[in-house]
């Protein structure tokens, strides 16, 4: 039994018994505040940590102000994520059939200028900047889209390339909202083809959409008579709920299929309402998105039609009709194709130690893959931010590797490692190795107990402690990692 192995033995049970489960070796290590001591490199911890930024009614981004003020405000966005030791920015580009990034397929937003239609100026793209930005520190960008939302009011003004005025006839008023009619072939197109733009033309990591489908209440009332009876027209035979589920399923299933074909290493996400129905598991209770919005994530999780699923379980742990483990573990016994399941957190609503245990319970759900989302990035701009990186967030994740995707293998880092006069080390790599890696992670031994740095490509240096080892290896856009190279042995 190897030191690490042997140590995780002697606390484990301890451990456990605290925290009334079984722990992964990051939670004991963050809890023993250090690292544990082994002579081969560890497994560095894998997790992933996101935040969502909504652009709808300007939540968490653009500020109501000019290009730079704009760019400014989402560098602050992406340098908060990255002191806190995140490692995923879910960035919303599609608040309601508009676009925060050129398109040809649909208006700018009107969260930009103020006017939907109309470019920033001066000009740029946000969604190419946002890429840009992340990437240079590290971060994976995700594109978070809503497939079917037209508008939020009945009296905002629309641009002329808008499907509200381009396309009437595919959209619907329901309550205040405009929405597309997701029974319509000419809607599924629409969406499907602005989100394979996207896929196509911009350096994304991830096609994100979030619980928005039929609109919430649709169960009781939304108007889709016209294509109800176009479809019976055509001799179809579904009940109407169940047509409507095909409705969004046919559309989750193609997009899936459609994004394998352009770039097969792209993941897709979903962050659905977090009860799949009533009942399930005993004693859950709440709303009924099988029959209310007409959505079944079950069935895209249990069909690997999705790589991710983010359900947001927005409720304590100890809620009694939506309590959140038992929530979360009933999600994870519906991924028999084994994907990964990363709850949303409602972090903005409870308070930093209801967070943190449901972060710990998250990670015992699925040690090896673990990962959540927090609602949304304002959250961090309050004292909530702190707390979590001392205490949860300590050190620096991967995020975990998406084995049944397809991606080029990291390249073998070739670099050197020299000793400066202060008595640390800095450790260089060749740019060229890191081709086909996303970042690279030196992993160095000092005092018989291992540390880590993960660093975006394009930072190919950086100084550590002085050490008795040093590893170096890169890991790719899903998260595989590449040969592990020793650059200094005692």
């Amino acid at each position: 039994m190897n030191s690490r192995r042997a140590l995780v033995s002697v606390v484990g049970l301890s451990v456990m018994c605290l925290m009334g489960g079984c722990l992964v070796l990051e939670q004991v290590e963050e809890i023993l505040g250090g690292s544990i001591s082994q002579t081969a490199a560890p497994e560095v911890p894998r997790e992933f940590r996101g935040v969502w930024v909504a652009t709808v009614s300007r939540i968490d981004w653009p500020p109501e102000a000019g290009t730079e003020e704009q760019k400014k405000a989402m560098v602050d966005i992406l340098d908060l994520a990255v002191e806190m030791n995140l490692n995923g920015v879910v960035f919303q580009v599609r608040p309601a059939a508009d676009a925060l990034y050129e398109s040809k397929l649909e208006p700018w937003s009107r969260y930009l200028t103020g006017s939907q239609g109309k470019a920033p100026e001066p000009y740029y793209d946000p969604l190419a900047f946002a890429v840009e930005q992340a990437h240079k520190r590290g971060l994976e960008l995700h594109a978070w889209f809503n497939p079917y939302r037209a508008g939020l009011s009945q009296n905002e003004e629309y641009a002329s390339n808008s499907i509200v005025k381009a396309r009437p006839e595919l959209v619907r008023k329901h309550g205040s909202l405009k929405w597309m009619d997701p029974g319509e072939d000419d809607v599924k197109k629409q969406s499907l083809d602005v989100m394979l733009d996207v896929v196509k033309r911009y350096d994304i990591d991830a096609v994100h959409m979030d619980d928005y489908f039929y609109p919430y209440g649709a169960g009781e009332g939304f108007d889709d008579d016209a294509s109800w009876k176009k479809y019976k027209k055509s001799g179809g035979t579904l009940e109407k709920g169940d047509w409507r589920r095909k409705n969004v399923d046919d559309f989750i299933e193609k997009l899936s299929q459609e994004m394998r074909k352009i770039k097969p290493y792209v993941k897709l996400g979903i962050s659905p309402f977090g009860i799949w129905r009533p009942g399930y598991p005993e004693g859950i209770s709440g709303m009924d998105q099988y029959n209310s919005i007409f959505a079944d994530p079950k069935k895209w999780l249990e069909k690997g039609w999705v790589d991710y699923l983010t359900p947001q379980l927005y409720w304590p742990i100890d809620s009694k009709g939506q309590p959140f483990v038992p929530l979360l573990n009933w999600w994870h016994e519906q991924n028999v194709m084994g994907r990964h399941v990363w709850p949303g957190l409602y972090t903005g609503k409870y308070d930093r130690d209801e967070i943190r245990n449901q972060i710990l319970e998250s990670r015992k759900s699925d040690p090896k893959a673990a990962g959540h989302i927090h609602f949304s990035q304002k959250t961090f701009r309050s004292d909530k931010g702190a707390p979590l990186k001392e205490s949860i967030y300590t050190r620096r994740a991967l995020t975990p590797q998406a084995t049944w995707m397809q991606c080029d293998s990291p390249r073998v880092l070739k670099g050197k490692v020299t000793a400066q006069n202060d008595g640390n080390l800095f450790v260089s790599v060749s740019p060229k190795s890191l081709d086909g890696s996303r970042v690279w992670v030196i992993q160095f031994q000092a005092d018989g107990k291992w540390d880590h740095e993960i660093l975006p490509v394009s930072q190919t240096e950086a100084t550590i402690p002085k050490a008795s080892k040093v590893v170096v290896f890169g890991v790719n856009r899903i998260g595989a990692a590449g040969e592990k190279v020793s650059l200094l042995n005692d």
